[in-house]
């Protein structure tokens, strides 16, 4: 691979050096560590980088970490056991970092760990690049937390303010950022697609049929199994869908802790479990459209990987979707959490397989725009440009540099702060 750019220097004439910090960067697999490790990939071997990555970490994890992976103490997110939340930065990691001497500051999620990393950063006079991966707020209307989602707002909207640069996933999420008042810049930064591993002639009916699926249009779900990925919208609209139409191939790939509440509500659906590299292509390739309600994902990768496998997606009709998705050429966009819209879609593209493979076919068009080698690069740019400007005023950063835990306690001791939008 050629990058468009000679290796980037730092000032002290040695290659650039990025901390990385991430809320998960091997241990459950996931679309926003996907991401990260690429970059960490692209930044050592295309970029001539160093980069060390500080993260909780697991026995098991999902997958070998690329690059230098530092565990740092963590603990079981309540609800979701799956996930870790770190428990900010303890002195042998801040020496650690401090030993390594990064350059840049780059912090992906807004947790106690991204946050302390930001105080690391502002005493050391670093700049700070963050990366917006999660609608965190957008998840606790799933488990009964939809109270605390004002005070959660608030906290992220104030750690990405702290930062000197975010990368938000689309244009919209970008202007909500830039809404908020955030004194950085923000750019957008979006995510890509490998056709080489995606693509159309990964179909293959050889496949189909050991899956046990017949010659009926089958409708394909991707992702982790959990309820924020819209699972019970999904499994009524199909319900609704074969009330009307009679039964359906439903293929369900991927694994999660939802996945027994899934498999009773789909008893037809072909679970595959976690699919990864050319059994995950051939899967979704061998698929007839993709149907992802999910309302809180920030770019949407599945539906781009779907696209880049010829596939027409119908999905939510929020701004993530929009972003890839053009309704009637390349997919069809619903109501969200309206089941019986979502039905109707699936129902005209069942029925019309002309149509189903012109919208394929319009899919491909355009995923052929998100290359990861021209995406990596912006950020290559975007580091280089850091290190040479000007960090956020004091009086900017400190207005926002609250540290998790205190504003947690304050928020409790005044439940005002709770219901404030």
């Amino acid at each position: 691979m050629i990058v468009e750019r000679p290796y980037a220097i730092a000032p002290a004439g040695r290659p650039l050096r990025v901390a990385l910090f991430s809320g998960n960067y091997n241990y459950t697999l996931d679309g926003a560590n996907k991401t990260l490790n690429r970059l960490v990939g692209h930044l050592l071997n295309e970029a001539g980088f160093q980069v060390r990555v500080y993260s909780p970490s697991s026995a098991r994890p999902a997958f070998p970490p690329v690059g230098d992976l530092v565990s740092v103490p963590s603990a079981p997110i309540p609800l979701r056991p799956d996930y870790r939340v770190a428990l900010g930065l303890p002195f042998w990691v801040r020496r650690d970092v401090e030993a390594f001497r990064p350059d840049v500051i780059h912090v992906s999620s807004p947790d106690p760990l991204g946050e302390a990393a930001i105080r690391l950063a502002r005493r050391r006079d670093l700049p700070v690049v963050a990366s917006v991966h999660t609608h965190f707020d957008d998840y606790l209307r799933y488990y009964a937390l939809d109270w605390l989602r004002p005070y959660l707002k608030s906290r992220v909207q104030a750690f990405y303010s702290s930062c000197d640069y975010v990368l938000a996933p689309t244009r919209s999420i970008a202007d909500d950022i830039v809404a908020a008042n955030a004194p950085g810049q923000v750019r957008v930064w979006p995510r890509g697609v490998d056709r080489d591993l995606f693509n159309p002639e990964r179909r293959s009916a050889a496949w189909r049929g050991a899956q046990g699926l017949d010659g009926r249009p089958v409708i394909a779900f991707l992702g982790r199994l959990v309820m924020e990925k819209g699972l019970g919208v999904f499994a009524d609209a199909v319900r609704r869908l074969e009330r009307a139409l009679g039964p359906t191939s439903v293929l369900v790939i991927g694994d999660g802790p939802a996945a027994p509440w899934f498999k009773a509500n789909l008893p037809q659906a072909v679970f595959t479990g976690r699919l990864g590299g050319e059994h995950l292509a051939t899967a979704i390739a061998s698929a007839d459209l993709l149907f992802n309600p999910s309302t809180t994902e920030t770019f949407g990768n599945v539906n781009l990987e779907a696209m880049a496998s010829g596939l027409p997606v119908v999905c939510a009709d929020v701004p993530n979707s929009r972003t890839l998705v053009q309704h009637g050429r390349s997919g069809l966009l619903c109501a969200p959490s309206h089941p019986q819209a979502y039905a109707d879609a699936l129902a005209a593209l069942l029925g019309d397989a002309e149509r189903r493979a012109e919208m394929g076919a319009e899919a491909l068009r355009q995923s052929a725009a998100y290359r990861w080698p021209q995406i990596l690069n912006q950020t290559v740019d975007i580091y280089c440009e850091a290190v040479g400007s000007p960090r956020l005023s004091s009086a900017s950063r400190d207005r926002r540099a609250t540290p998790f835990w205190q504003s947690a306690r304050s928020a409790l001791a005044n439940p005002a702060i709770l219901r404030a939008d």
